[in-house]
């Protein structure tokens, strides 16, 4: 969920990994503010996972932690800003941004959502879960998904398209079913609060590459981090 609207192939490789790479950096530098050590900080340890699957590079990593940690560089004032809004045929998105300077964030969404409707705070999000969400694929052929889902604590699971099984749970209990999977088969690839929409539309090919061109005007801003959209 989330990015779901995009394209395979849509952008160059090597520019792709560039900003995976800068997004998953500042999630990390922002969970390290509250400690270096991914063992004691659940929230750094889901970015560096998160970080790792991406095959980021050793030393970006343990750059970005320091800097975080303010043993680099200063300290890092990145703020969460959350935007709600419609994009084209009334549909509903959530940004999330993570920037340095909200004044040029509200004015880039502003800009951004012309060509749909920029919302105020709960406009939206009303008709979204925001609930965790865990990423994880099988460590042996006998591995019971349904046990481990129901011993670990989550709500509910799904089947993804690579062969990893998405588990979902309440926001609240997301690091410890992470923790848990691994004693019931799973190894985890990501952990992260999402939201989800309760009530997804549907369009038409024409309505939808229209959706898709606004969301991706989104998604290339320096300052998005996340964008979730009730888009069927």
């Amino acid at each position: 969920m989330g990015a779901q609207w995009k394209t395979k192939h849509k952008m160059d490789a090597a520019n792709a990994r560039g900003r995976i790479f800068t997004k998953l950096a500042k999630e990390i530098m922002v969970a390290a503010r509250n400690g270096a050590d991914p063992s004691m900080n659940a929230k750094l340890r889901a970015a560096v996972e998160a970080a790792k699957k991406a095959s980021m590079p050793k030393d970006t990593l343990e750059r970005a932690i320091k800097k975080g940690a303010g043993l680099l560089d200063g300290p890092v004032n990145y703020e969460t800003v959350v935007y709600e809004g419609f994009a084209p045929h009334q549909v509903p998105v959530i940004v999330e941004c993570l920037t340095d300077n909200k004044n040029r964030s509200a004015q880039s969404m502003r800009i951004l959502f012309r060509k749909g409707q920029l919302g105020s705070s709960g406009s939206v999000s009303w008709d979204f879960k925001h609930l965790g969400q865990i990423e994880a694929v099988p460590t042996s052929a006998d591995a019971d998904l349904e046990l481990a889902a129901i011993e670990a604590g989550a709500q509910d699971f799904e089947q993804g398209e690579d062969g990893e099984v998405i588990f979902l749970t309440e926001s609240t209990d997301l690091d410890a079913v992470a923790k848990a999977l691994p004693d019931f088969g799973y190894e985890v690839h990501s952990a992260k609060l999402v939201y989800r929409a309760n009530n997804p539309v549907s369009l038409d090919d024409a309505a939808r590459a229209e959706v898709e061109a606004f969301l991706d005007a989104i998604d290339n801003d320096d300052d998005v981090q996340n964008v979730y959209v009730g888009l069927a």
